[in-house]
């Protein structure tokens, strides 16, 4: 039996069972993070798109999971309590999918740290804006923050709102993407350190999109003990999909996908699954 397995087998969960067969979508943002529809309106979506299985993966947040799984009961879809935890490798973002996880005392205060963090980034970022004459305030970003964490996104909207812009990405490619005039770096771990979390919480770690990082920097990380890797993502090629299928087989680790899902822009469910690749 191949270390994969066994990891599986140790944490309950049949990842690649629920991947052979179909109907699932593993990535998933809700109100609890930076997504636009709260966890139960997730599961009614996925209902309706004919989904079994999905995995509820809010950035640095575990909060959406008790609602998204009462809500799977209801309708009948197996819900995975996950987690995107975001972490940096040589000055790169490395976002790390947590599947399975249980709420530690650990991961408790270190998801509490970096939401209070989060918070302090926020005032950071208004008060950029407010120096280049586009003054927002953080009741005006709180009105598109329904959960206990605070992002870009949020602000975006309320830039937006403002009469500043009237472009979503926009905001991001001007104001608030890594050094744009607003960009405030935010806390993160290390990738052994949100791996060990992970672990520790009785999940798996699998390395998200890689499509966002280089292949040689991709293959580095790989030597961390990731369980899994995302083959499919709605920003993956077909090809992109197979090389890192070749990864996953090369590595020994289980092959996962999602939408990423956040609003109507990513459709909930289709992100180049495909069983031949």
């Amino acid at each position: 039996m191949s270390s994969f397995l066994r990891r599986e087998e140790d944490k309950g969960i049949d990842i690649q069972g629920i991947v052979k067969a179909g109907s699932f979508d593993l990535h998933l943002h809700t109100t609890a993070s930076d997504g636009e529809y709260s966890p139960r309106e997730i599961v009614q979506k996925a209902y309706q798109k004919g989904l079994k299985t999905i995995a509820i993966t809010d950035h640095d947040t575990l909060d959406g999971i008790e609602e998204a799984v009462k809500a799977g009961n209801e309708y009948g879809i197996q819900v995975i309590s996950g987690i995107e935890l975001s972490t940096k490798y040589k000055g790169k973002s490395v976002d790390i999918l947590g599947y399975g996880i249980k709420a530690t005392k650990e991961l408790t205060k270190v998801l509490k740290k970096i939401r209070n963090e989060r918070e302090t980034r926020a005032l950071s970022i208004i008060q950029k804006f407010r120096d280049i004459d586009m003054p927002i305030s953080m009741d005006d970003v709180l009105k598109y923050s329904q959960g206990e964490v605070i992002s870009r996104p949020h602000i975006a909207k309320a830039i937006i709102a403002a009469g500043y812009s009237s472009d979503y990405q926009e905001v991001f490619d001007m104001y608030l993407a890594d050094g744009k005039p607003c960009a405030v770096d935010k806390m993160t771990l290390t990738p052994e350190e949100g791996i060990g979390l992970i672990h520790d919480a009785g999940g798996l770690a699998v390395l998200a999109h890689p499509i966002f990082l280089r292949d040689h920097l991709v293959l580095k990380l790989l030597k961390f003990p990731f369980d899994g890797i995302e083959v499919w993502h709605r920003k993956h090629a077909k090809e992109d999909s197979q090389r890192y299928k070749e990864y996953a087989n090369d590595h020994q680790l289980f092959m996962t996908g999602g939408s990423d899902f956040h609003t109507e822009d990513y459709p909930l469910g289709e992100f180049g699954y495909d069983v031949s690749v």
